[in-house]
């Protein structure tokens, strides 16, 4: 028998269920993979993984897979690390660098642009992601762990979990856990009690993973408790749902970016 393979996004909002898959002894037989966001559901499309932790935004594109509908990488409000950041003004904003290692941050700026802010920039695709080129731009998406240092430099950081709860009242859902369809009842069933126990121990999982001395001011107890949400429930569901049938119904939706 195969060992189980898993790809997870390589964040520190999936601290919790790298622990609980590394720590909780609950999964015997697997092999972890941490991957940008995109990179993940690459690898779940060409069958490279068993179970992936995918931006949301590519569940549109996939064929077949099946919902894990019980944890993901949510939001009710501030998510702080999907962000876009700019140097003016939003009515002065004309032109928006995006961050291709999220399908889903891509799109749901866009779909904030058209339907909620009014407005109609011309979209780059960025090719270099660091810190130092990002710094340069006037305005730019931008997600991940960079953020921590990001949002220090640009006069205007718009919160995109906050302007989508602002523009439908509902909370947000980033990235949620598929598996092949092949996968059998009793495996996801164990594949989620590693996910529980890991959410249940955060601060375990802080202890244990976080490094302090490459996030030295980051304060990691209060993002994972206040900014992420992990648990699927009813209302992130209902938003799931109205932002894949925003990506289905509307032009601007990329899912190639």
């Amino acid at each position: 028998m195969q060992s189980l393979k898993i790809s997870a996004v390589s964040y520190l909002n999936t601290l919790p269920f790298v622990y609980g898959i590394q720590q909780s002894g609950i999964l015997t037989d697997y092999e972890l993979q941490l991957d940008i966001p995109s990179e993940c559901a690459r690898k779940f499309m060409r069958k490279d993984v068993d179970i992936a932790l995918v931006p949301v935004a590519a569940l549109n594109g996939l064929k077949s897979y099946r919902m894990l509908d019980d944890y993901c990488i949510g939001s009710k409000g501030k998510v702080r690390t999907v962000v876009l950041l700019s140097k003016v003004a939003m009515d002065k904003i004309n032109r928006i660098h995006l961050d291709y290692h999220s399908l889903t941050s891509v799109n749901l700026v866009k779909i904030l642009a058209k339907h909620h802010w009014k407005k109609d920039p011309v979209w780059v695709n960025l090719e270099e992601t660091s810190v130092e080129n990002m710094l340069q731009l006037e305005s730019l998406v931008a997600i991940g762990d960079k953020i921590f240092i990001l949002e220090k430099e640009f006069e205007h950081v718009f919160d995109l979990a906050t302007e989508w709860k602002n523009f439908t009242g509902l909370p947000f859902v980033f990235a949620c856990w598929i598996a092949q369809e092949n996968v059998k009842e009793e495996t996801l069933n164990t594949f989620t009690k590693a996910l529980e126990w890991g959410v249940d121990k955060k601060q375990q999982a802080i202890e244990f993973l976080f490094d302090t001395k490459k996030f030295p001011n980051v304060d990691i107890a209060e993002y994972l408790e206040k900014n992420i949400d992990f648990i699927f429930d009813k209302p992130k569901h209902e938003a799931l749902a109205l932002f894949l049938d925003y990506l289905k119904n509307s032009a601007i939706a990329d899912t190639k970016s």
